[in-house]
């Protein structure tokens, strides 16, 4: 087998995390010169081409007006640029050795699906749920339908001898303060979904939250689940460095991205996407893409030849996904559908997302500690799960303190870790 999955497969036999970052730029010669670098980079790495957000969104008229007037654009607009325009950027870069995946955000993303496979990818990433309820109001079940049309596209030139891979965002939802049963649940399901649409190689997304101990447990479930449920598929599980608020200092960024890197390996993923020093301030230029790529590549080398850490103690997290995806598979054998009819009846219920089809009776809570807990469950089957003594429901003051609480402990840990080494002593990790 060829392609993405098979790449990413490969390296993790031979003991190796594959690191990425979320690269695009507007300009074919400067989306070159990044895959370029990313493929240079002391790590072993796959390419990405992040779109635009006029692309995003389909307003393709935006995005060649854009183009046309030198204006500034926030990724690669992959669908106006003329086909041998993408294809020349890839021509001597892409290859068996260097695969490259689009990234894109779309809750409609058949034109993007049409545009990277005439340019000659296979591997880009999203879904039904991932890419409408965070990112705008596109009615879920529109999207369950535009996604249904694109993995079958997709999945369609596997008659031709390829091998398509899709990843699923669907454990990155709206990037934190989402417990990580429900991060499983939408992931797992995203990745039935194309599975039933025809694609035989996905990956599957988990965020970085904010205790590591809490994600270890949850990629150790999302994995035996997938490896329950997604058994007839080539699939491995990608961690995100963490989403939220991002430290503001370039060593507490440095140490989050290492501690990423760190739980990737233990939480047994094969890829992890990186985030860099720049990401409080501005996009990241190419080197400190590099830079945190040969960063995050060197914590995850250097975890590997550590002893393997004992499991996390068993909370619950496995036990709580597992009625969340089984209570949705029950609700109708196409998955599209069982999707909306699970957030019309609350059943999956994202806490603080305002999207018309998401009920918003869940609300979570952050402990001292880092940890995800549920204060509000509202109608989803997990009630009788959920560990006793929930914490109250937050304030304003509370949500404002719980998105920032990752960037005011890893700036805090680079202010401590710096400063015996401003008197002269080794600085403490």
């Amino acid at each position: 087998m060829t392609g993405f999955g098979a790449f990413v497969a490969q390296a993790a036999a031979a003991g190796a995390l594959v690191v990425q970052p979320r690269m695009g730029m507007a300009g074919a010669d400067r989306m070159r010169e990044g895959l370029l670098a990313t493929r240079g980079a002391a790590a072993v790495t796959v390419g990405t081409i992040t779109l635009d957000s006029y692309t995003r969104t389909g307003d393709l008229r935006a995005a060649r007006d854009a183009l046309a007037v030198g204006a500034g654009l926030n990724g690669y607009p992959i669908a106006t640029h003329p086909v041998e325009v993408t294809r020349a950027v890839l021509r001597g870069v892409a290859d068996a050795g260097f695969p490259v995946q689009v990234r894109h955000g779309s809750a409609a993303p058949e034109r993007i699906f049409e545009a990277l496979l005439a340019a000659g990818l296979d591997a880009t990433e999203g879904g039904p749920v991932s890419y409408c309820l965070p990112y705008g109001r596109t009615p879920l079940h529109e999207a369950v339908d535009c996604w249904q049309r694109s993995c079958e596209l997709l999945a369609s030139i596997r008659e031709f001898g390829a091998e398509p891979h899709l990843e699923t965002f669907g454990g990155c939802m709206m990037g934190q303060l989402c417990p990580p049963s429900l991060l499983i649940a939408i992931s797992v399901l995203e990745a039935l979904f194309f599975r039933q649409h025809g694609l035989r190689s996905i990956s599957l997304s988990y965020a970085q939250q904010a205790n590591a101990r809490q994600d270890e447990e949850a990629l150790a479930a999302l994995g035996r689940i997938a490896g329950e449920l997604l058994a007839d598929v080539d699939r491995h599980l990608v961690v995100y460095a963490y989403m939220g608020v991002y430290p503001r200092s370039p060593g507490g960024a440095r140490l989050l991205l290492e501690d990423a890197a760190r739980l990737a390996v233990r939480g047994g993923a094969a890829r992890l996407i990186v985030k860099t020093t720049a990401e409080a301030h501005r996009i990241p230029t190419v080197a400190e893409n590099v830079r945190a790529l040969e960063t995050a590549a060197a914590a995850a080398a250097a975890e590997r030849a550590r002893p393997r850490p004992a499991a996390p103690p068993d909370t619950g997290i496995e036990a709580e996904a597992r009625a969340l995806i089984g209570a949705v598979l029950d609700l109708d054998a196409d998955l599209g559908r069982a999707l909306v009819r699970a957030f019309a009846a609350g059943y999956l219920d994202v806490p603080y997302c305002l999207h018309p089809d998401n009920a918003g009776r869940t609300r979570s809570s952050l402990g001292p500690d880092g940890r995800l807990r549920w204060s509000a469950v509202g109608s989803m089957p997990i009630a009788g799960l959920v560990e006793g003594g929930r914490p109250p429901i937050l304030g304003s003051a509370g949500l404002l303190a719980a998105l920032s609480h990752v960037q005011r402990r890893y700036d805090g840990r680079d202010v401590r870790s710096a400063a015996p080494a401003a008197r002269g002593l080794p600085a403490v990790r």
